[in-house]
């Protein structure tokens, strides 16, 4: 899948795995099969998928839960916001229907999931709930580790945030697009203090404005084996939740996956802050090739 196209094109490659079968049947993959796949599949994650034993949370009349779990190389991840696009997108395209819902668990959580089809040709529009997000002011030894390893001045460290949704991860803004462009952080060091701190990595980002809901940005994290991730919906959502409590802004478009030559987008939508920010994600995504096991 291409998950998070821009006007019909780029998205981020994520390898869509349905491992959905009928009890007695195939066993399914060992975790240290799944870390394979992405490398396998030429993409940064994977995200595999698998019905639960009985539908919903044991109402009779409930839509059967689908269960989302996402690998990259170096392991398993709780959540992954463009996994979930692809999954759902994935999902929407099996079921054939002009408009399609489904519940899908994540870390144990229910995300209920809108699918339609998009404006683009073969794309899937889907919309769901990220959230809850928690944010909170970096410590002193975060910024110390992080901005020398992001190759940015200390004078950014008044508007940087860490934002939890599934894991932390540091905020951090720069002034200009043209400063965002150049960024070239140290992969290892980095990696090195994420891996100290017991982050996921480091969502810089470029805002006009208070005034404007457009936003590019770029997600670097090595430590998950992510150099740069094409698109990142779950850090998008966290900076959604940010700038409304920063500046007001209800809603942004992020534009991210320009310095890799796959450029996406993710609008994100804050719906509720309380107790922690809520947001609606929306991303667009198509099935790019299908791969079917050896026998």
């Amino acid at each position: 899948m291409h998950a998070c196209l821009r006007g019909g094109r780029g998205g981020s490659p994520t390898a869509v795995v349905d491992e959905r079968r009928p009890a007695g049947t195939d066993s399914p993959l060992t975790d240290a099969e799944r870390r394979r796949v992405p490398a396998l599949a030429d993409t940064s994650h994977a995200v595999f998928l698998s019905y639960e034993p009985s539908p919903g949370d044991g109402h009779a009349n409930a839509r059967p839960v689908v269960s989302a779990r996402f690998f990259t190389t170096e392991g398993e991840l709780p959540a992954c916001g463009h996994g979930t696009v692809a999954a759902l997108a994935f999902l929407a395209a099996h079921a054939g229907h002009e408009e399609h819902r489904v519940d899908v668990r994540v870390s144990g959580r229910i995300i209920e999931g809108r699918a339609a089809h998009g404006a683009s040709a073969g794309a899937t529009d889907v919309t769901f709930g990220a959230g809850p997000i928690d944010l909170r002011e970096p410590t002193p030894r975060e910024l110390a580790l992080l901005l020398p390893a992001l190759h940015l001045p200390a004078t950014v460290a008044s508007e940087a945030r860490v934002a939890t949704l599934g894991r932390p991860r540091l905020l951090v803004p720069v002034t200009t697009r043209s400063a965002l462009a150049a960024l070239t952080p140290d992969p290892a060091r980095l990696a090195a203090a994420c891996d100290r701190l017991g982050l996921l990595g480091c969502f810089v980002h470029h805002s006009p404005g208070p005034d404007t809901g457009r936003v590019t940005a770029r997600m670097f994290a090595p430590s998950i084996g992510v150099p740069e991730d094409i698109a990142n919906v779950n850090s998008s959502a966290c900076l959604a939740a940010h700038l409304l409590t920063r500046h007001g802004t209800p809603r942004i478009e992020v534009d991210m996956g320009d310095a890799l030559g796959c450029p996406s987008t993710v609008t994100a939508t804050v719906r509720s802050t309380s107790p922690g920010a809520l947001v609606d994600i929306t991303g667009s995504a198509r099935i790019d090739r299908v791969q079917r096991p050896c026998t």
